[in-house]
């Protein structure tokens, strides 16, 4: 029998279904994993020892009663970002290091409802602000394919843990890049879904109109057992896409459909600082889906070359207003000796956020001044029209379109830090997904000369999700690098 570290959660979810594992083995060996690695990886910000055991005796208990959910029993985590009623909701940043959530969100409602074992809440870049999750008020996560490079992020800890194997998997939230690009640094898999697919409410909004949650899975499959859990209608969030959800897991294993048209942008290609490595590695699985009679067509999405410059006016320009409510008093941090009204809101928030966060309130607020709003804003909103036109004109003329997660492999910590613009640029090939709300996947496709991971993206039309996944899965099925394991792994 394989190791349990060696199993996807599809694998695990089937052996507890059978009675072959208990829950309360897998729940015990992740935690096991967990005490031992976490203190040098530091993907977690809380881990819930006593409930998650509680929670695998009752999946197993379930599995003996023919009751079980499609993650009966499978221990998995949560970004910090996301509300609970049990353990902290902390975004990562000092105003909330001692919050507790009066609710769940609907996800984590989702996701208890099916049997998963929420096993803790992982780190993240304070507020889902930045590339590298080193802005979180806890310190950073670590990679562990090299302890001395950043995880990405925003959801680096989620990233982590799962490289690690410290968990089968967990959620992460997506504002422009945020799922895809850890998940690439760190090889694995993150799916980004379309805009409205899963539940907003509970998530702890940085940017409202671009804000996503999806999976980070070690594989594909497991990705589509994860959204075939948390996808659906919420009437908490009136965003939600009333349609039915497809079924994602039947889909995944149908044959690669024929006449498959892969798009390949210019502009994915041809970025200044992105690495030679990652463009030949992406471009070799290309290769691949050619060798399986995919047609691969050239395509221009000129509007994009704006993305990075819209996306931090809008997301900033939202963060400002949805951040406006951590103010010392409704709650979070509140200053312990203010002289006045002003100085209670002012040190209260000046010392519970941190520099990134007042950075990106300061911008938002700029863009949305009286003074401003039409050059910056309303302006950017404009370029968002034209980025959605983009990828509206390339999919008549291609079904995905494919490029580089990311420009680079994993960098060393600090190596960006004091270089804001090469650090927003991490995200040059994935913000515009958000930007037009549709949906995209990245799944590991190489390693580097260094031995860090390489990303492929995949990026399709709105509720495109099973072609995505299909598309994906049958890459991963004809390669191995699921099996690849980081050298800091339980």
């Amino acid at each position: 029998m394989p190791s349990l570290s060696s199993l996807t959660a599809a694998e695990l979810a089937a052996q507890i279904a059978s009675g072959q594992i208990s829950s309360r083995q897998a729940t015990q060996a992740c935690l096991d994993a967990i005490d031992k690695l976490n203190p040098h990886l530091n993907a977690y910000n809380s881990v819930f020892h006593d409930r998650s055991l509680k929670q695998a005796d009752t999946a197993d208990a379930a599995r003996k009663n023919g009751k079980t959910g499609l993650l009966n029993g499978v221990p998995i985590a949560i970004k910090d970002n996301m509300c609970s009623s049990f353990g902290r909701t902390t975004c990562s940043s000092k105003i909330l290091q001692n919050f507790h959530a009066p609710y769940n969100a609907t996800v984590v409602e989702k996701l208890e409802a099916a049997g998963a074992v929420i096993l803790g809440k992982t780190n993240l870049d304070e507020f889902a602000m930045g590339s590298s999750t080193e802005n979180s008020a806890f310190g950073p996560a670590k990679n562990p394919w090299n302890t001395s490079c950043v995880p990405g992020g925003s959801s680096g800890g989620a990233a982590s843990a799962c490289a690690a194997r410290l968990g089968f998997g967990g959620l992460g939230s997506d504002t422009g890049g945020s799922i895809r690009q850890p998940a690439s640094l760190c090889g694995i898999v993150g799916l980004k879904p379309t805009y409205g697919l899963v539940s907003r409410y509970g998530l702890v909004a940085f940017a409202s109109s671009l804000d996503q949650i999806g999976p980070m899975t070690r594989s594909v499959e497991d990705a589509a057992l994860f959204l075939q859990v948390i996808a659906g209608h919420d009437p908490h969030d009136s965003t939600s896409w009333p349609a039915p959800v497809p079924d994602y897991l039947t889909t995944l294993k149908s044959p690669i459909k024929p006449g498959l048209r892969i798009g390949l942008p210019k502009e994915f290609f041809d970025v200044e600082g992105s690495e030679p490595e990652v463009k030949a590695a992406v471009l070799k699985a290309l290769d691949w889906y050619k060798s399986q009679d995919a047609t691969l067509v050239d395509i221009s999405l000129p509007y994009t070359q704006y993305g990075i410059a819209a996306y931090y006016i809008i997301a900033p320009a939202e963060a400002s207003s949805n951040l406006a409510r951590f103010d010392g008093i409704h709650y979070g941090h509140r200053t312990p000796k203010p002289q006045d009204l002003i100085d209670l809101y002012a040190a209260s928030r000046g010392e519970g956020f941190g520099p990134e966060v007042k950075r990106r309130i300061m911008l938002g607020t700029y863009a949305l001044s009286s003074e401003y709003d039409d050059r910056y804003y309303l302006m950017a909103l404009k370029v968002r029209s034209l980025i959605k036109q983009d990828f509206d004109n390339a999919f008549q003329l291609c079904d995905l379109i494919a490029g580089p997660t990311s420009p680079t492999v994993a960098f060393p910590f600090g190596s960006k830090s004091d270089n804001l613009l090469a650090m927003y640029l991490c995200d040059v090939f994935t913000v515009t997904c958000n930007i037009a709300g549709i949906p995209a996947i990245s799944l590991p496709c190489g390693l580097s000369s260094s031995n860090l991971p390489i990303g492929l993206q995949l990026l399709g039309p709105t509720f495109s999700e099973p072609l995505l996944l299909q598309t994906a899965h049958h890459y991963e099925s004809a390669h191995n690098w699921v099996t690849r394991k980081p050298s800091v792994c339980a």
